[in-house]
């Protein structure tokens, strides 16, 4: 599988993959559920199923536990160190480890398909197919919370060149798929604030199956 990777892949499943792990072990919780309650504000039926498409650790799905308890949970990561730590940490959370590309799910399974940080580290000329995979893995919504630019824009990236792509995702996905997709909502988390729940300035969209 491993030789099947781009770039951007093998950045994340090998080269950083440890010091980004240990970047995500140590966050504010309170801030962390907050953040998703507001993301989560209109989605008022709660899922069964929810997938992430890039889990690392599990920060946000250790959050989301507490929000729907009784939802089974399924992570996508390509680091296989960050796979082991979520299998230790959930022992009932279903595990892939691969990239985004390289799975294969059922399609119209999950009532909730996310990603956090995870866009924003696809090259733009694979955003599309990425964003295809992930959308058909949704039965009722989507949501994306990632860096902003209204245009694509490189970002330097510990070191790196073409590792961070800031971008229009929503309107990126709005504009592929509004045949099936609405916007349900979006907003904005201010690092300032929201820094020790790992958000980082973020702008997010969910949207819902039509």
């Amino acid at each position: 599988m491993q030789k099947n990777f781009n770039k951007q892949e093998f950045f994340w499943s090998e080269t950083y993959a440890e010091e980004y792990a240990k970047k995500n072990k140590n966050f504010d919780k309170k801030l962390i559920l907050e953040g998703w309650s507001t993301i989560l504000r209109k989605i008022k039926t709660k899922p069964t199923k929810i997938l992430e498409c890039g889990a690392n650790i599990g920060r946000n799905i250790d959050a989301l536990k507490d929000i729907y308890p009784e939802t089974k949970f399924t992570a996508i990561e390509i680091s296989s160190g960050a796979c082991t730590k979520l299998i230790n940490k959930f022992p009932n959370l279903e595990v892939i480890n691969t990239s985004i590309l390289e799975s294969s799910l059922k399609s119209n399974n999950y009532d909730i398909v996310f990603t956090m940080g995870v866009l924003i580290h696809i090259h733009p000329d694979n955003l599309l197919s990425n964003l295809k995979l992930i959308k058909s893995y949704s039965s009722k919504y989507i949501i994306f919370g990632e860096y902003f630019n209204r245009t694509p824009n490189q970002i330097n990236y510990q070191g790196e060149n073409d590792i961070l792509f800031k971008n229009d995702f929503g309107k990126i996905f709005i504009e592929n798929f509004n045949s099936e997709y609405k916007l349900l909502d979006y907003g904005f988390l201010w690092g300032y604030i929201y820094d020790l729940g790992g958000f980082d300035d973020i702008t997010w969209w969910v949207f819902e199956k039509i």
